[in-house]
């Protein structure tokens, strides 16, 4: 039952958030107030990330704006990494249960990416849905990893 929970956790976060306008959202205030010296904007200043048609930079930005886009990205990437993990573990053990698990994690960024659109001053992006899935297989690809490290360790601890 956890692991459902765990998934349904992550499916009400997402849509809580999907739904909140980017004024409900917003980061800024509080990174003004944490990061009032700026700290690493001579490193940051030197990225310029390509994102719907434009170039978002500190330059294009500013400095708070900047950091809250790269957060909200990572937001992004982590927390439909963890999904794809949550439903991988939800999944009955099969050949296809890595693959079921990244194509149900890409319907619900799909699905998430629709309800952000209902949203007043929110819009749907296909860059997002690729960011997602791009957590998802990043996370999966760290699970099966750490699965078989963690088979292989089990295999040589058996006596013979």
């Amino acid at each position: 039952m956890k692991k459902y929970l765990f998934v349904l956790a992550i499916l009400l976060l997402l849509f809580l958030s999907s739904g909140q306008s980017y004024e409900q959202q917003t980061i800024v205030p509080t990174l003004k107030q944490w990061l009032p010296n700026k700290p690493l904007e001579g490193l940051l200043s030197h990225l310029q990330i390509p994102y719907w048609g434009r170039i978002v930079s500190i330059e294009e930005r500013g400095y708070y704006y900047f950091v809250e886009f790269l957060v909200r990205k990572a937001a992004h990437f982590f927390t439909f990494g963890l999904l794809a993990i949550g439903v991988y573990f939800a999944l009955p053990s099969s050949r296809f249960r890595t693959l079921f698990a990244l194509l149900a994690t890409a319907f619900i960024a799909i699905a998430d990416e629709f309800h952000q659109s209902l949203t007043g001053g929110r819009t749907a992006s296909g860059y997002d849905v690729l960011l997602d899935t791009a957590g998802a297989v990043t996370c999966l690809v760290l699970l099966h990893f750490v699965l078989v490290v963690q088979s292989s360790i089990q295999k040589q601890r058996k006596p013979r």
